[in-house]
């Protein structure tokens, strides 16, 4: 009896050992997702239910805007609510807010879609989702679930994507409408301004009178200046008739050519006017360019006619106070009378001294001045007769003839004196020339001379500064001549000394570029060889090879400093590119390094065996690059980028996770995942 109650006691507890041995067994903490979709730990999927659901997946994420994971377990545990659990693996995994994970307890008879709170579905459509999932579940149709879960997300995706879509093109278009609404307004205001304007221009020319004026302004001005400009010819026409009649057609010779003169200004304004109101129809633009120049043509009548009308009114006044007048001009006429001798051995004596060129503009002036004031003699004696003859009008037009002989005369006599003095200023011109050619001959030769342009330049210039010292000391001379030949040598001496200085300006810039670039290059090399010397453990061989590059080329700069500027110059920015080169190398080898060890231990605990600090180290790798110089092949791979291990947890999110999953899937997962965790919405379903 005893023995039997042993054996049932035996049997139940063995019982229970199995009970709570196979429930530990069927739970599962949150997990880290397979590299595809579809992460079976429950193994319910077969591998062609799996392939088809992982196919069918791929084309979620291909065809929407949303990816879809799945994890299946036996039962949730740590934490055992389904919602806790799946948004767990979400966050550790890294989805991001397009992320969906469907958690699905086979055993435990539930499951639950994860999603971050600004994903593009509402929860009252996820609810909907795990609501028809329930009849598949139930039938233990894990594949066919998926495959509606995965069919709803896409419905709705795409239906989101397409209203997003849609309100763009919608702010689009209105917005094109907006534009040409306000487009074809502008333009309406501007084609009623250009019609107000017409050829108008639209910014007045402040050396433009007419500018401000419009067409219609510019037109009427244009017909009341014609009308004006036609009636002072007739005056002046019957003004000249009675002139003709008073004084003789000699007298008024002048004041018939200026009338003549103003007729013809007439008639081509008229021809204008005739081209404005005729059947052609004429553009904007030529209508007012023709009203303005009637505008211009009258004013340049009433010019002329002014003119006129001037030299009337002085001959009516000689015509008047003709005795008077008279007197005055037989002064004038004995006043030059020593002037007028003197003008001849004056030009003699310019002859002895300067070459017949230098003189050929006043060479006959002698005997110009004395036919001048032989008409003017002759001038007098008529006046007097008319005078006497009580004829006013000729004798008034003879006296105005003998006034304007003797001053032609006396402006003849005196262009001998005038030239004389500008003769000796040309000479002192030509010295002050020569003392400056000079002077740029001794800065000439201190100047680089590579092609022998400045010795040539100043051989000439010499030639020609000995050819105008012979010039200027000998007689007879032309000082002009000096001075076009010093001129020209001038020029070709200026030129050549601009183009030395330039090649030492650009000698001098050459080498402070230089000076600069070496100072760079060393300075940028120091710090870079520090950097690497300071981080040996992680940084590889193309950070250091680029260095030595860089030190060779600024070795070369530098030994080319002293006999070849340009060739140096090269070096040192080659130097510079190198070492820059260098540092990103060198920088990209210790961000690799540090991303990839950023939960080990990087303290002298962990290099040489202790326990260490659990905390993340933002490091380099100390122990590697203190050590690495020694045993840093051993300890830290050579330099080469850090430890290969990588832990089980982590690194799956932040994209070290093997498998077959897009990196672009990874990189949003680790940038999307945030301290706040997935929604926490209230779902699931039992089935």
């Amino acid at each position: 009896m005893t023995k039997r109650w042993l054996t049932l006691a035996a049997l139940t507890a063995a019982a229970v050992a199995g009970v709570l041995s196979a429930s530990a067994a069927s739970a599962t903490d949150p997990l880290d997702l397979d590299t595809g979709y579809v992460t079976d730990e429950a193994g319910v999927l077969s591998s062609g239910q799996e392939a088809e659901v992982e196919a069918r997946l791929t084309e979620l994420s291909e065809k929407s805007n949303a990816d879809l994971f799945v994890v299946l377990v036996d039962d949730f545990t740590s934490p055992s609510d389904s919602a806790d659990w799946a948004d767990a693996v979400a966050d550790d995994n890294g989805l991001g807010s397009d992320q969906y994970l469907l958690a699905i307890a086979t055993e435990g008879r539930t499951y639950y879609i994860s999603a971050a709170p600004d994903g593009p579905l509402s929860d009252g459509k996820l609810d909907d989702i795990e609501d028809k999932m329930v009849p598949l579940a139930s039938q233990e149709d894990w594949a066919g679930a998926i495959t509606l879960a995965a069919d709803e997300i896409q419905g709705d995706g795409g239906a989101g994507a397409l209203r997003v879509a849609l309100i763009v093109g919608a702010v689009v278009a209105a917005g094109l409408v907006i534009w040409l609404i306000v487009a074809l307004v502008r333009r309406s205001r501007r084609n009623a301004e250009v019609r107000r304007r017409g050829a108008m221009p639209e910014k007045p020319d402040p050396n433009d009178p007419f500018s401000t004026l419009t067409d219609e302004q510019v037109e009427t001005q244009a017909g009341v200046a014609l009308v004006q400009a036609d009636d002072a010819i007739t005056s002046s026409k019957e003004e000249l008739g009675f002139a003709v009649a008073q004084f003789g057609e000699g007298a008024t010779a002048e004041f018939t050519t200026a009338v003549d003169a103003a007729k013809a200004k007439m008639s081509e304004a008229f021809d204008l006017k005739q081209k404005l109101d005729d059947e052609i129809e004429d553009t904007i633009h030529d209508r007012r360019a023709w009203h303005i120049r009637i505008i211009q043509l009258a004013d340049e009548i009433d010019d002329v006619l002014d003119d006129n009308t001037e030299a009337f009114d002085a001959l009516r006044k000689l015509e008047q106070n003709a005795p008077q007048e008279l007197e005055r001009v037989r002064g004038e006429r004995a006043a030059l009378a020593p002037v007028l001798a003197a003008a001849g051995p004056a030009l003699a004596t310019l002859s002895g001294v300067y070459d017949a060129s230098a003189l050929s503009t006043v060479a006959d002036n002698p005997t110009q001045a004395q036919e001048r004031a032989a008409l003017a003699d002759r001038s007098f004696e008529a006046a007097t007769q008319a005078i006497a003859a009580g004829r006013s009008g000729e004798a008034a037009f003879a006296i105005r003839t003998a006034e304007q002989a003797v001053g032609q005369a006396a402006q003849l006599a005196q262009a001998i004196t005038s030239l004389s003095t500008e003769l000796q200023a040309m000479e002192a011109q030509a010295q002050a020339l020569i003392t400056e050619l000079q002077s740029d001959l001794t800065a000439a030769q201190q100047l680089p001379d590579a092609d022998g342009s400045i010795a040539a330049a100043a051989s000439a210039t010499s030639q020609q500064i000995q050819v105008a010292q012979t010039s200027l000391a000998s007689a007879p001379r032309s000082p002009q001549r000096a001075i076009e030949a010093l001129t020209a040598a001038n020029a070709q001496i200026d030129a050549a000394i601009a183009q030395g200085r330039e090649t030492v300006d650009r000698a001098r810039r050459a080498q402070q570029m230089l000076d600069q670039a070496l100072a760079q290059a060393s300075s940028e090399i120091r710090a870079t060889r520090e950097f690497i010397e300071t981080r040996r453990g992680t940084v590889g061989s193309t950070a250091r090879t680029r260095l030595a590059a860089a030190e060779a080329s600024l070795a070369q700069a530098q030994s080319l400093q002293a006999t070849d500027t340009n060739a140096a110059l090269a070096e040192a920015n080659r130097a510079i590119e190198l070492v820059r080169q260098a540092t990103y190398a060198a920088q990209s080898d210790v961000q690799s390094y540090n991303s990839q060890n950023s939960y080990q231990d990087d303290n002298w605990g962990g290099l040489f065996g202790g326990g260490g600090s659990s905390s993340r180290s933002s490091g380099s790798g100390i122990g590697g690059d203190i050590l690495g110089g020694i045993i840093g092949g051993l300890l830290s791979g050579g330099g080469g980028g850090g430890s290969s291990s990588r832990g089980s947890g982590g690194y799956r999110s932040s994209g070290f996770g093997g498998g077959s999953r897009s990196s672009s899937r990874s990189s949003s997962r680790s940038s999307s995942r945030s301290s706040s965790g997935r929604s926490g919405r209230s779902g699931g379903r039992r089935f």
